[in-house]
């Protein structure tokens, strides 16, 4: 039997998202707080075309359901500490991600779900976003420019049907605070310099700085994964939810080391117009991984 993967991750041109990370209540087991995610409305799709897509501290989870556990992928337990620039470990024990064509459904589903898991979890960090100029991030570049296509995307994405966790994603989630003046004081010029892409149609540039955002995350080199990446904030104060799925964490890893210059010293200059704010990779099951 095949082993599908939560359609949300999926669904793309939803307007209104909501992402909630959850730390288990004193006193619970963690297959407790398992059982009350998977208790929620349908994880596919809920009412009002709302999707919810869960998932967990990959130790948590692999407590409870060994066999469906990817052997190697652990949580976002320590910074990672490059040159002069660190990304904090802010992992917690759950994840929500809920997404739709209007605010306001999301805002009563992620009410919903927090009160039926008041028992289990409480929230440890909330974050709401929404698209920008269709597809641009608060930098005003196109985001997601190397995103791979919805028939290809499960294949970097999921899980194969051959290996433990078949059907399941690894999800990194990080929140990155802009510094908008700062970066808007920034002539064009530099700005395309400091991305490595043209901000009018996001060709990459040819002889990009060594240290620009496209070099410092090369897919190329260091193995493709699936975006779902969406502005968040207010006027005064936002940023980027960083949202990359992948089937493998090295992949994931190994770009947030190459960002922060930890092997070789070269920072992505993009980090000095940007701050994480947060981090944490959950494991997200297959739907029989869930309900099982």
């Amino acid at each position: 039997m095949a082993s599908t993967p939560q359609a949300g991750i999926f669904a793309l041109g939803t307007a209104s998202h909501a992402y909630l990370e959850l730390d288990m209540q004193e006193g619970t087991e963690g297959r407790a707080l398992v059982a009350g995610v998977a208790s929620l409305r349908e994880p596919r799709t809920t009412m009002g075309g709302v999707n919810l897509v869960a998932g967990f501290r990959p130790e948590l989870w692999r407590a409870i359901v060994p066999h469906e556990s990817p052997a190697t992928l652990e949580g976002f337990n320590r910074p990672i500490v490059g040159a002069d620039f660190t990304m904090p470990a802010t992992q917690h024990d759950a994840v929500l991600w809920i997404s739709g064509s209007a605010y306001d459904v999301v805002f009563d589903v992620a009410r919903q779900a927090i009160a039926a898991l008041r028992d289990v979890a409480r929230i440890a960090e909330e974050t709401s976003s929404w698209p920008y100029h269709h597809d641009r991030d608060l930098t005003g570049f196109i985001d997601g420019t190397e995103n791979p296509t919805l028939i290809e995307a499960p294949d970097l994405a999921v899980i194969p049907e051959s290996g433990p966790g078949a059907g399941g994603s690894i999800l990194l989630l990080q929140k990155w605070a802009h510094d908008a003046a700062s970066w808007e004081a920034q002539p064009t010029a530099r700005q395309e310099s400091v991305i490595g892409r043209n901000k009018l149609d996001s060709a990459e540039i040819e002889d990009k700085p060594a240290d620009s955002h496209v070099a410092r995350t090369d897919q190329d080199l260091f193995g493709k994964i699936f975006r779902r990446n969406m502005p968040y904030g207010t006027v005064t104060d936002h940023g980027t939810m960083f949202v990359g799925f992948s089937s493998d964490q090295r992949r994931l890893v190994a770009m947030l080391e190459s960002m922060a210059g930890v092997n070789d010293g070269v920072r992505d200059t993009l980090t000095y117009f940007a701050t994480p704010l947060t981090g944490a990779f959950y494991f997200i099951p297959s739907i029989r991984g869930l309900t099982q």
